[in-house]
């Protein structure tokens, strides 16, 4: 039903039934002189079979990855990189007769998500072992991808927190003999409550600090970097672990002044 059909209908209880698999794209110019019932009426439909249809895509995604773990399972096939296997695969498909090839690739993306998901719940880690499947499915790799990319967004904040709350200082001449080579003086004013803040941005720094570096995968750095990255991943850590240790011998320092 094209929107200008849809348009002409003036009765509540036409506009009532909606099905997903006609359903048209609406604009204002079609339908803004109906009655204010027939609106209603309208959009509740177009609610009612939203709420109907919500879920199923992603439902008939799963099933489809069912089908296939079971094509895979007959042909012996758990990776799908036979051709047994992948001529079957290619005939679900094919007999779908879907003519929108944008909307076969998505599919077919989201089925083989599930498919990977589901192979990790049928699999051994000793079966997964040999298939040289890591452990992890790819609905874990985008937690932990998704739970790096918040540790970096939170550590860009909390470095601008920092940048903006620490009090700009400068060096003072040196003093006499005996006391301490130099003093850091505060050069820019703050309100009340200045320190304390550049107090607390500066500890969540060093709490956010270590949580991106927990973040860094001892299987990534085996299984897929080269040894060039692997040298300069060393020398990024060797870095920050100078930075640390330079840190950590100031505060020694002023725990045994205090």
């Amino acid at each position: 039903m094209s929107p200008k059909e849809v348009a002409r209908l003036r009765d509540d209880a036409a506009v009532k039934r909606v099905s997903a698999a006609s359903v048209q794209a609406l604009d204002l110019e079609t339908i803004e002189n109906e009655a204010t019932p027939t609106l209603i009426a309208r959009g509740a439909a177009y609610a009612r079979e939203y709420a109907a249809i919500e879920h199923k895509p992603e439902l008939l995604a799963k099933n489809i990855a069912v089908v296939l773990l079971a094509l895979r399972k007959r042909h012996d096939d758990w990776l799908g990189r036979m051709g047994d296997y992948r001529r079957d695969a290619a005939e679900v498909y094919s007999a779908a007769n879907i003519r929108d090839r944008e909307q076969l690739k998505r599919l077919q993306a989201n089925v083989r998500y599930h498919v990977g998901n589901m192979v990790r719940r049928h699999l051994t880690p000793r079966e997964l072992k040999a298939l040289e499947l890591k452990d992890a499915s790819p609905l874990e790799r985008q937690q932990d991808r998704r739970a790096t990319d918040t540790a970096i967004l939170r550590a860009t904040k909390v470095a601008a927190d920092v940048e903006a709350s620490t009090p700009k200082t400068s060096k003072a001449a040196k003093k006499p003999k005996g006391q301490a080579a130099e003093e850091i003086v505060p050069t820019q004013g703050g309100g009340p409550g200045t320190g304390v803040k550049a107090t607390a941005d500066h500890l969540r720094l060093a709490e956010v600090a270590a949580g991106i570096v927990s973040k860094l995968d001892v299987d990534v750095i085996d299984g897929h970097m080269t040894d060039g990255q692997r040298a300069r991943l060393d020398e990024e850590l060797a870095e920050m672990e100078r930075t640390v240790r330079r840190l950590r011998r100031h505060l020694k320092t002023r725990r045994s002044e205090d």
